[in-house]
């Protein structure tokens, strides 16, 4: 007889307005590299498009010549500004945590420098078992591929695109800077709206794949 056993489900998810919110941490690090540079930044648009690599927004302040050396320089303060100042979204940890209930594994694949990206998991206390940081959009797939993610979960459309490029479901959240029908557009699979819905919606997905 043929086994029903299900091989374990890995689940990916973004971290930047997905599992934390993290507007106050990088508003005072916009600020703080502003006052540190003397080129004006304003922090409170910026943290409405949050998402891309940090050099798409450097980009709007600095000469081009000029982004990657102020993006190492925004990095090496991050820590000081934006770590503690980061809370985590409703239902982060509760999400993780379903993955672990329903047998599988939970990974966070950002586009936020891995090193930080840790840090910010590790303040707040949640524990996926793997983080990869540094990728974007369409290259998210790299990661997802690797890990055999079969569900990815994000607030942008780029982690839409990303997930479909894996061949992963895409659960969108609409706790980011995109709206349920830009999500829906976008390609998402599921929009659901923050991750308080999320441990019901795998519950729920799980016996479906059975």
């Amino acid at each position: 007889m043929a086994s029903t056993t299900l091989p374990a489900l890995t689940v990916g998810f973004d971290l930047d307005m997905t599992l934390i919110d993290s507007r106050p941490g990088i508003r005072a690090c916009y600020r703080a590299l502003s006052e540190r540079t003397g080129v004006y930044i304003d922090a409170d648009l910026a943290v409405t498009r949050l998402g891309p690599p940090l050099a798409e927004e450097l980009a709007n302040w600095f000469p081009a010549e000029e982004v990657p050396a102020v993006a190492d320089v925004y990095r090496e303060m991050y820590p000081a500004f934006a770590v503690e100042a980061t809370p985590a979204l409703p239902g982060a940890r509760e999400a993780v945590a379903a993955v672990r209930r329903a047998g599988g594994r939970a990974i966070v694949v950002t586009a936020k420098y891995e090193p930080n990206a840790k840090l910010h998991l590790a303040h707040l206390g949640i524990e996926p078992d793997a983080v990869v940081g540094d990728l974007w959009a369409e290259q998210k797939a790299q990661a997802l591929r690797e890990h055999d993610a079969g569900v990815y979960v994000g607030d942008h459309v780029g982690d839409v695109r990303g997930a479909r490029a894996a061949g992963a479901l895409s659960v969108a959240v609409a706790t980011g800077p995109c709206s349920p029908e830009e999500l829906r557009a976008a390609g998402a699979d599921v929009v659901l709206g923050d991750l308080t819905e999320f441990p019901r919606w795998i519950s729920d997905y799980r016996p479906a794949r059975a």
